[in-house]
């Protein structure tokens, strides 16, 4: 259980943490239309929102289920091949980008869908 727990607080702290520099993100793309501002604010902010989304999840079905149950194995299966999904998207996307923030993504997915993967199917 605590592994879940570990991992899904990683998701939420980074998933919170993606919030937070929204706006100078999309200042650095420079002079871009309105529409195209809005597009990466709603990406950004969707990505922040999914990770809390995942970590909250695994959080409460941890606590407030049974943890051997048919339920929370199927979550936290979701939630790792979810996380393993954005892992190799970012690994080909954002670890290409000069800023280290971006060259973290995949291996915080990957930290967490393996401390998730533990505590849900070796506990």
């Amino acid at each position: 259980m605590v592994m879940i727990l570990i991992g899904s607080a990683l998701l939420i702290l980074w998933g919170t943490a993606h919030m937070f520099p929204t706006s100078s993100v999309i200042k650095g793309y420079g002079e871009t239309s309105e529409d195209n501002r809005n597009i990466i604010r709603m990406e950004w902010i969707n990505e922040g929102l999914t990770l809390i989304f995942l970590g909250v999840l695994m959080i409460l079905v941890t606590l407030f289920g049974d943890i051997h149950s048919t339920v929370n194995l199927l979550v936290g299966l979701c939630v790792i091949t979810m996380l393993i999904a954005m892992s190799v998207l970012s690994l080909f996307t954002g670890f290409k980008i000069k800023m280290l923030p971006f060259k973290l993504c995949p291996f915080i997915f990957s930290t967490s869908a393996i401390l998730i993967g533990i505590g849900t199917f070796l506990s």
